[in-house]
């Protein structure tokens, strides 16, 4: 008998222990509605990795007066197009912050345009560390989403990524 006792007693501590959970999850807060903290170093920076195609940014941001440091040049002269430029300082005109943050970032792979791509998306990241209230404009600009098309990848047994050798009958 005393071992049905403690069957049952262990049966009711299981279902106690499986409510537990779901009452405390209803009683909890929404996590969305919380408003983020921002995450800034030691420095007062801002740290954040872009991606485009086969480059990769590295980016910190802090305030100051609007400067650009790519690769320890300047941003016009490491990206000498216009088009580059305006790509690299869309995240900046989208959330109205033009020329109060300072950029200082290290960029690999891929080729100019891909790395302007990079850059404009570490940038976005680090701005929403760094003042996270600006996360709905950038989202909403398209800034955030890592674009992720990338080349495609040759295959064996034909020319080019889709391209075959061509066809004889004889």
């Amino acid at each position: 008998m005393t071992e049905k006792m403690g069957l049952e007693d262990l049966k009711n501590a299981v279902k106690s222990a499986k409510a537990a959970p779901k009452q405390a999850a209803a009683s909890a807060p929404a996590t969305e509605s919380t408003p983020r903290a921002p995450k800034i170093d030691a420095q007062g920076r801002s740290y954040a990795t872009g991606k485009r195609k086969n480059a990769i940014a590295r980016v910190w941001i802090k305030p100051g007066s609007g400067k650009i440091l790519v690769n320890g040049r300047t941003g016009p002269e490491y990206f000498a197009r216009p088009v580059l430029q305006m790509i690299v300082g869309q995240p900046f005109k989208a959330a109205n912050r033009i020329s109060q943050y300072d950029v200082w970032c290290t960029v690999a792979g891929g080729g100019l345009s891909g790395q302007a791509g990079a850059v404009r998306h570490g940038i976005s990241q680090a701005l929403t560390f760094f003042e996270p209230d600006l996360r709905g404009v950038l989202k909403q600009g398209g800034f955030l989403t890592r674009d992720s098309r990338v080349v495609e990848r040759k295959k064996y047994g034909q020319a080019k990524a889709r391209r075959r050798f061509q066809f004889s009958k004889r």
